[in-house]
């Protein structure tokens, strides 16, 4: 598959890039996807939940009744969970949410992930290019030369480019990442994918 190259414009420069069929035309594995996502959404949470149990309680252990004739249940000292102010029962605990996924398993889901853009016809590919200074309104000006300001924007770079990524930063709409990050969630979160030619040329090696 051929994609155009653009320059910062929009305008056409003449020159055609091709997308490695093995990255960006494969058969899709759905499954893959899902799994790949699952682990990157379980690495996001902190896992610090807490409530404290009965015996982490500061309040007095005396029995409050007698064991039999009260009417009621048994419910030993304050700290008891029948009781309001009392522990919970059986409440989260700080833990880690990360699970293992297999290498192969992540690089099939970010291929497969690629190929659904191709399909879409939601890959484009400009010149490499810099801001002098970041400029929120260079990066809007950006997005509308070429046409995706109504998208969700991920623009792939071959490096860390500090101008490009604070001119971005304050758009919801719009993110910059180097090409060795990219994965499955962000490509997929994306409307549309913008690489550069030098970041096109890593990916299509991945």
């Amino acid at each position: 598959m051929e994609v155009s190259v653009l320059n910062r414009k929009g305008e056409e420069t003449g020159k055609k890039v091709t997308l490695n069929e093995a990255i960006f035309g494969i058969e899709p594995n759905d499954h893959a996807i899902y799994l790949d996502v699952k682990q990157y959404m379980a690495n996001q949470r902190q896992g610090t939940a807490k409530t404290k149990e009965r015996s982490e309680l500061s309040g007095s252990t005396r029995k409050l009744g007698r064991q039999k004739g009260g009417g009621g249940a048994r419910r030993g000292d304050i700290n008891s969970p029948v009781l309001v102010g009392g522990a919970r029962v059986f409440g989260p605990q700080p833990r880690e949410y990360c699970f293992k996924l297999n290498k192969k398993v992540k690089q099939l889901a970010r291929k497969s992930a690629l190929t659904y853009k191709a399909q879409e016809n939601a890959i484009l590919v400009v010149e490499d290019f810099t801001f002098e200074a970041p400029k929120t309104k260079d990066f809007i000006a950006l997005t509308e030369n070429l046409k995706v300001a109504d998208k969700k924007v991920l623009l792939v770079l071959s490096n860390v480019d500090k101008n490009l990524y604070l001119s971005a930063r304050n758009l919801k709409s719009a993110k910059v990442m180097s090409a060795a990050l990219i994965n499955t969630y962000n490509v997929l979160d994306a409307g549309v994918l913008v690489f550069t030619e030098s970041a096109l040329e890593q990916v299509n090696v991945i």
